[in-house]
C-alpha cells in the first residue's frame, strides 16, 4: 500500500474499512446510511481492468478520458486526488439507476454514484439533527467538508469556511479541490465538484458542489470536457 492516510475509525464501512485501487492506492471508506463512500478522491491512473489513462497537461475532451494532477495544490495527493474529466470517470454510457452500474474509474466492486445516489447521500444527512446547521435541514455543507484546506468565510454561521473545527460531522472529508477547465485549474481552497454518472444534456453531465462559502451541496449540470473529483460507492 503507498504512503496515504486511510485511516480506519468508527465512521469506517465494517464491510470494507478500506478499498485499494489498481494502482495500489489505498482509500479509507465511510459508512453515512445504507451506504459505503469512499472517503478520498480518487487518484488511479488507469482502469481496473488496466486500461491507462493519459494525462491531460494542455488538452480537454468530452469524448477521450484525461485525468488533471494539480500540483501546485496545498493539499496533498492522497486526499485531494486527481481530476477526471466525465469520459475519464465514466468509461460507459449514462446512468440514473440506483445504484447506477457504472464502475468507471473505481475499483471492482464499487462504483461511480448516480444523480440518484447522491440524492440518496443528501436526504439522509438532512434528516439528521446531529448534521444539520441552525436547524436549517438543507445547511448540511459542514458536516460533509473536511475540516482542513478551506478558505475562512466568518460572516455566515452554517457556512463551510466558518468555524472549520466543527466540520466533517459525518466523516465524509471533503476538500476544496476546485475543478479543471480548459488548461487551468480553478478554485483550489474555494470548493470542490463531484461527478455523477447521470447525463444532464447530451454535452453535460450532474455534479454536487460545495463552496466555502455556502451552507448547502448543490447540484451543478457541468460541461463534460471539465475535470472534477471522483468518490465511489461500494456496490
Amino acid at each position: 500500500v503507498k504512503d496515504n492516510d486511510a485511516v480506519i475509525d468508527e465512521k469506517s464501512c465494517p464491510e470494507a474499512k478500506t478499498v485499494t485501487d489498481v494502482d495500489n492506492n489505498a482509500y479509507a471508506t465511510v459508512k453515512i446510511g445504507n451506504q459505503c463512500w469512499m472517503r478520498q478522491n480518487m487518484r488511479a491512473t488507469k482502469y481496473a481492468d488496466g486500461t491507462a489513462i493519459d494525462e491531460g497537461w494542455t488538452t480537454t475532451s468530452a469524448s477521450t478520458p484525461y485525468y488533471y494532477n494539480n500540483t501546485s495544490s496545498g493539499i496533498d495527493l492522497n486526499k485531494r486526488g486527481y481530476h477526471y474529466n466525465w469520459p475519464a470517470a465514466m468509461k460507459n454510457t449514462s446512468s440514473n439507476s440506483f445504484p447506477s452500474g457504472v464502475q468507471g474509474i473505481c475499483p471492482t466492486g464499487w462504483h461511480l454514484p448516480s444523480d440518484a445516489e447522491w440524492d440518496t447521500l443528501k436526504n439522509y444527512v438532512s434528516s439528521k439533527n446531529e448534521y444539520i446547521c441552525g436547524n436549517y435541514s438543507h445547511f448540511i455543507a459542514k458536516a460533509l467538508a473536511d475540516t482542513t484546506g478551506w478558505q475562512n468565510f466568518n460572516t455566515a454561521l452554517c457556512a463551510v469556511g466558518n468555524a472549520k473545527s466543527d466540520n466533517n460531522k459525518t466523516g465524509f472529508s471533503a476538500v476544496p479541490v476546485g475543478y479543471r477547465t480548459l488548461s487551468s485549474f480553478y478554485g483550489d481552497g474555494d470548493g470542490t465538484l463531484f461527478w455523477s454518472s447521470t447525463q444532464s444534456e447530451l454535452d453535460k453531465a450532474w455534479c454536487r458542489g460545495l463552496s466555502y462559502s455556502s451552507a448547502t451541496v448543490t447540484r451543478y449540470d457541468r460541461i463534460k470536457h471539465y475535470g472534477h473529483s471522483v468518490r465511489c460507492v461500494k456496490d
